[in-house]
């Protein structure tokens, strides 16, 4: 099964309030990005990587790239303003590859593990799509639009919080966006929504993922991310 891992680094990290996007701080002497693509690329199921990323970027990227010897790197692509413009970007990149196992990962979680990854893989016999994911442990309520009261609480029990990486077919993922660009209302924040809502009879697995695999959102997320670096928590 050809596999390529697409590691999105695209985003500006504005939630974060520092100057420096969060794929390029510094995380135990090494970029984020540079933890991410290192797990992918020292992965023996992962044939190939491309990063996406800036075009304001691509240099920097590209040094690193060098730095590292990445020589499973095969592409730097241009991203584009929103999230799902990246993934398309990896997408039209492989057009001529429709069985093409694709497994999208935000740079911005930098301790993603082999056995995820793994886990993501085998997963990818069985199914055209599928999704990391922990089961959800606060209770979950739905608000009004502008968040002044509570409208009704979710049961706990079937809800999960989506992580990286989702895993698709080239060709499947391909299809579920050809579908969503024509309709007017489309808007994505994950590639396994964009398949959940355009192709309703894709059924989208679910690959256990850990507390470990969270997503580098705000200044304080550093420090978390620094002490489980060190291996102290367990």
């Amino acid at each position: 099964m050809n596999t390529v891992g697409v590691i999105l680094a695209a985003g500006s990290g504005s939630r974060t309030g520092l100057s420096t996007p969060k794929q390029f701080l510094l995380l135990g002497g090494k970029t984020v990005l540079e933890h991410s693509v290192q797990t992918f690329c020292d992965h023996p199921g992962i044939d190939q990587v491309v990063i996406v990323t800036s075009p304001e970027f691509t240099e920097k990227v590209n040094v690193i790239i060098r730095k590292n010897n990445w020589t499973k790197v095969t592409a730097v692509l241009p991203g584009g303003k929103e999230r799902f413009d990246s993934s398309l970007a990896a997408v039209c990149h492989f057009s001529d590859n429709p069985e093409l196992v694709m497994l999208f990962h935000d740079a911005a979680r930098p301790l993603v593990s082999a056995d995820i990854i793994t886990d993501t893989i085998k997963s990818m016999e069985t199914y055209d799509a599928v999704d990391v994911a922990i089961p959800a442990v606060d209770t979950i309520f739905q608000c009004d639009k502008e968040g002044t009261y509570m409208e009704s609480v979710q049961d706990r029990s079937l809800l999960w919080h989506m992580q990286t990486p989702q895993g698709f077919r080239q060709k499947t993922i391909a299809r579920a966006y050809e579908i969503a660009l024509k309709d007017p209302q489309f808007t994505a924040t994950d590639d396994c929504g964009t398949v959940l809502r355009y192709l309703p009879d894709v059924k989208v697995g679910i690959v256990r993922g850990n507390e470990r695999n969270f997503k580098l959102t705000y200044a304080d997320d550093l420090s978390l991310l620094e002490f489980l670096l060190s291996g102290q928590a367990r």
